[in-house]
């Protein structure tokens, strides 16, 4: 008899939770709703929310509105949208995550400061969540991705260093590592952990989960910058690990020989996926 366990660990972090939370409570008020960006990065959790009526916007959609109501995600998203939404009379409902709001202010204070210091971000080019934080500091913000971009840094100058919420602490580490070791007096260094400790202690915990288990599958978006890096740590300690969007991707061949399964996912997947999962498994 197969064992298969669902990771208690995996599923939505509290802004996920949160943002939709708050979308199924304005559409079971009003029936629609418009959200800008993809409310989670998971295509079958934004399908469900379509057929209850929430619809996904892009910002040149965004731009075109007029007085209705508009969801902001978790991400967050620059100043000039919460200004453009009041230019059009937008009703916003701000389902921002707390810690990435904190970020933003922390960020547009370090750039109030005069001369402006090197406003770092350690983050992912292109991201939501960093779109919003270099929009703190008027576009200036230097996104850097990896240690080899630090290099480029003027280290004659003052750098004052952030991080987008779910990136890696042993990242962060290095990174702070590097610029210390080549800053120039009189020039200072100020860096800021800014990682959210809900999504960083899900590597240890996925990690740990993924040696108890003869078969792991791992349910993710392919939009989840957060999934892809749990899923390949999840490979490298088990490499019978395997990525799945939903069960019809499951494959019966993955669990010839084996005694348990662990079904596990990131900070968006939603815990009814991982059980539709479970139950595929189940039937095969």
């Amino acid at each position: 008899m197969l064992t298969i366990e669902i990771d208690q660990n995996s599923g939505f972090c509290f802004g996920v939770t949160t943002a939709i939370r708050k979308a199924e409570d304005q559409l079971a008020d009003e029936g629609t709703l418009h959200c800008l960006g993809d409310i989670v990065h998971n295509g079958r959790e934004c399908e469900r929310l379509r057929a209850l009526g929430l619809n996904t916007i892009d910002h040149a959609t965004f731009a075109n509105l007029r007085n209705t109501k508009v969801l902001l995600r978790a991400h967050g998203e620059p100043p000039e949208t919460y200004q453009s939404a009041e230019q059009r009379g937008i009703e916003i409902i701000d389902a921002t995550c707390p810690v990435v709001l904190q970020l933003q202010r922390r960020i547009k204070h370090a750039y109030s400061q005069q001369p402006h210091p090197q406003i770092v971000i350690y983050g992912k080019r292109g991201h939501a969540e960093v779109l919003g934080l270099v929009g703190q500091t008027e576009g200036e913000a230097i996104v850097i991705e990896n240690v080899n971009e630090a290099a480029e840094l003027d280290f004659s100058r003052d750098i004052c260093l952030f991080s987008q919420t779910t990136k890696s602490l042993e990242g962060f580490r290095s990174i702070v590592e590097y610029i210390t070791a080549h800053m120039q007096p009189p020039a200072r260094f100020h860096y800021h952990d800014t990682i959210c400790r809900q999504v960083a202690n899900r590597l240890p915990a996925v990690l740990q989960f993924a040696t108890r288990h003869d078969v792991i599958i791992f349910v993710c978006g392919t939009k989840s910058s957060n999934g892809r890096v749990l899923y390949e740590a999840c490979h490298r300690e088990n490499p019978h690990t395997y990525m799945v969007e939903g069960p019809e991707a499951i494959r019966p061949e993955w669990f010839d020989g084996a005694k348990t399964v662990g079904i596990c996912g990131a900070t968006s997947t939603p815990k009814w996926l991982m059980e539709a999962c479970r139950d595929h498994i189940r039937k095969i």
